[in-house]
């Protein structure tokens, strides 16, 4: 059974230039191993770093450069230690540029994110928690079908400016086995 983890973070503020200052409202993660999505807020990330530490590997977009340097301020450990996939890194090292989540997603599976993440800031701002929640997983669910999609076929897809459906080769097969480590100290 796969124990592999996508997830996605929404923050208190819009990014800055540095990472360690920022402040994460929710992480929104969906579980393989349970089939189950959730959302984690700040008192609830004890929680959250037992189950990341028993995956066999992280998964998200854009994660490597924004979403675990993030994270990093809260865990214990180092999650960059943690074996991921940054299905953002993958399309960037093939195309020589970066490309959003929600373009990629439209292209490949046909589905949209519901919002963008200065959405998610104002929502904090005026307290509206449950919304950010429902924001977030809704991110995961696109990035969990976007992955799939990369790792059955092989490929994922963009529209180019002129309107042209492009393919995007992919290898999201993970390359090693990883044991589940566990770096944070339970006292």
């Amino acid at each position: 059974m796969s124990t592999e983890v996508v997830f996605d973070i929404e923050t208190q503020s819009a990014a800055g230039a540095d990472f360690k200052q920022m402040r994460i409202s929710v992480v929104g993660v969906y579980f393989y191993e349970t089939d189950e999505y959730q959302c984690f807020e700040e008192k609830e990330f004890p929680q959250l770093w037992k189950r990341l530490e028993k995956s066999d590997r992280l998964i998200g977009y854009n994660s490597r450069y924004f979403d675990t340097p993030i994270l990093n301020n809260y865990y214990p450990g180092d999650l960059n230690r943690f074996v991921q996939l940054d299905m953002l890194e993958q399309i960037h090292k093939v195309l020589g540029f970066r490309l959003k989540l929600d373009d990629v997603a439209a292209a490949t599976v046909g589905v949209r994110k519901s919002g963008h993440g200065l959405q998610a800031v104002e929502w904090w701002k005026q307290g509206e928690i449950q919304k950010i929640k429902d924001y977030c997983l809704q991110d995961v669910k696109v990035t969990k079908a976007v992955y799939e999609y990369g790792l059955k076929y092989g490929a994922l897809a963009y529209e180019d400016r002129l309107g042209g459906r492009k393919a995007i080769p992919v290898d999201f097969a993970r390359k090693e086995a990883t044991p589940a480590i566990n770096l944070s100290m339970g006292f």
